[in-house]
């Protein structure tokens, strides 16, 4: 299990703060000799800090009976209800104010000072591992996972690469970084934790400086990470993309920036686990993916939507069934929808993201992708604007690539492009996906787990 520390016989887990070497969790521990106590429990991890919460869980797993692992900028006013739900009757935090939580709980500080004490580790539980998913509104869905679970994807041979160093733009308190901390710790190997209030170059200049080679992220961190003048501050020999729709255009730039790298983009959610990984450089997946019995991820396409079943999936939600987002053969619909082109698979959006033009149904990810082909197009973002006689409009806001001088206003460069985009648009998509408008903007807003803002 995690806290088996021959997983951890090397590595180290680094922050702007300075570092924790794994194989010290073998004499100390950051929960000050609490851990005995903490055995059997349910167990509510909230901290300010990643490396923190990186720490708890790693000496958690297999003593606590359930571990909920609250992600950066949740809400406080849910933190009741999760609670409540979760049945927690210990919370491990490192915040010095208090947490509105039911006063049966008690509560134990995590530091990333190690306390001279020897666990004992002997494992009594299969731990859960609680998730909580993103992209809704109000109190948080809660995923239930195992370790088994969430490590189904993971595969270690041979002895740890002492020269494989891993960073990512994620929080590790969201799905897609927890997978990059538990390939880290799991293989032996260093982590480069990225921050919330470092800005996107100086993570790149410190990732840089730890040695840095294999780096995840959403597109949309990689497309802030290409403008920054930093960029080639790192110098990846793997490079991982996954959390939103991957289009070739963000493809080709990452492997014009960094030649020397295995460009790859995998299809993972909270609920459904990691489906798979693309290595061929191409937006999409082949068709081949489709359909094969007895493979480790099955995948299906119904109705145009991705569905898988594997043992990386979730059980079901905390408090549900299994039913929760399965179908009756097991399939977890991911709700994300794709057309087949010339035995090939490609991401055409989100089933509840639609806009409705005059009745017919729009993808704003399809038509950034074709946007985002433009070569003076760093990034896109297409919405609905209302319209007295269609419903909707579709208009999109653009950001250009730093080499690209513009006010964003009626200046002739600035409407050349427009109009380049446009052409773009004609050539490739149906009339009414073509935007009705498009407005230059020095930036898009990201959410806290790295996808574009679309509320």
């Amino acid at each position: 299990m995690l806290n088996t520390i021959g997983h951890l016989s090397r590595g180290f887990l680094f922050d702007r703060r300075g570092s924790v070497a794994l194989p010290d969790l073998g004499w100390g521990s950051s929960l000050g000799g609490s851990l005995e106590e903490l055995r059997g429990r349910s167990v509510l991890v909230v901290t300010q800090d990643q490396l923190t919460a990186a720490l708890a869980l790693i000496e958690l797993d297999g003593i606590a009976r359930r571990l909920v692992v609250c992600p950066p900028g949740l809400s406080p006013e849910y933190l009741p209800a999760i609670a409540a739900s979760a049945e927690i009757d210990v919370v491990v935090s490192d915040r010095t104010t208090e947490i509105n939580l039911p006063a049966s709980a008690c509560f134990v500080t995590c530091t990333r000072s190690l306390a001279a004490v020897k666990p004992d580790r002997r494992e009594s539980e299969r731990s859960e591992w609680i998730l909580l998913t993103s992209g809704t509104t109000g109190v948080p869905k809660m995923a239930v996972h195992t370790l088994s679970s969430l490590t189904a994807a993971i595969r270690i041979t041979g002895e740890p690469d002492g020269e494989v160093v891993w960073s990512t733009f994620y929080d590790i308190r969201r799905y897609g970084g927890m997978q990059i901390f538990l390939r880290a710790t799991m293989g032996g190997q260093s982590l480069v934790l990225s921050e919330a209030e470092e800005s996107t170059g100086d993570f790149l200049v410190r990732a840089g400086s730890l040695g840095v080679t294999h780096v995840s992220g959403t597109p949309s961190h990689w497309r802030r990470a290409l403008m920054s003048p930093s960029a080639h501050r790192i110098a990846p020999r793997y490079v991982r993309l996954s959390g939103e729709i991957v289009d070739q255009g963000i493809l080709d730039s990452l492997k014009a920036c960094y030649p020397n790298a295995t460009v790859v983009h995998a299809f993972a959610s909270t609920e459904a686990g990691v489906g798979f990984d693309v290595r061929d450089g191409l937006a999409g997946f082949p068709a081949d993916f489709v359909g094969r019995s007895g493979a480790d991820v099955e995948i299906r396409v119904t109705d145009g939507s991705l569905r898988l079943r594997s043992t990386g999936n979730a059980a079901h939600y905390l408090g549900g069934s299994t039913g929760d987002f399965t179908d009756t053969d097991g399939f977890v619909d991911t709700r994300d929808m794709v057309e087949l082109r010339d035995d090939r698979y490609y991401f055409i959006g989100r089933r509840d993201g639609v806009i409705n033009v005059g009745g017919l149904k729009v993808h704003p990810e399809e038509i950034e992708a074709v946007i985002n082909r433009h070569p003076r197009v760093q990034m896109s973002l297409v919405k609905a604007r209302k319209s007295p006689l269609t419903g909707s409009l579709v208009v999109a806001e653009v950001v250009v690539k730093s080499d690209f001088h513009t006010d964003g206003g009626a200046d002739p460069a600035t409407q050349t492009l427009k109009t380049e985009i446009l052409d773009v648009c004609r050539r490739s998509l149906a009339p009414y996906k073509v935007p009705a408008s498009i407005r230059i903007v020095p930036s898009l807003d990201v959410t806290g787990s790295g996808k574009l803002a679309r509320a």
